[in-house]
């Protein structure tokens, strides 16, 4: 089931989601527009599809993963997704290859996640 998450979610819940779907993460979209985040679902995808029927616009969504098991270290949140393929958008791989929204991806995360 995918949850948006508009203030905040706790650590401990996306390790529940990580061990009842991957195991070990959870996969997430990120507006950094509206500033929140669609987790839970089993595609970017789906979460995406989510997002853009609660008013979002798609230039604005962002694919990530998140290790909740690796939460203290640097590697817990990952830049990878199909979705993340935007050429028009000067966006070539998986990645966030941009490095100001990387970096508003991280401010948003670190604030609704704890």
């Amino acid at each position: 089931m995918i949850s948006l998450v508009r203030d905040q979610v706790s650590i401990s819940m996306l390790r529940d989601l990580a061990e009842a779907g991957f195991g070990d993460l959870v996969k997430g979209v990120v507006d950094v527009r509206l500033e929140l985040i669609a987790i839970g679902g089993e595609l970017h995808a789906d979460e995406e599809a989510l997002l853009l029927d609660e008013g979002s616009n798609q230039v604005d969504l962002w694919g990530i993963n998140l290790y909740p098991m690796e939460f203290e270290t640097s590697g817990w949140l990952e830049f990878d997704s199909m979705i993340n393929v935007r050429p028009r958008q000067g966006n070539r791989t998986r990645s966030v290859e941009d490095p100001a929204i990387r970096e508003r991806i991280v401010e948003i995360v670190g604030r609704l996640v704890r």
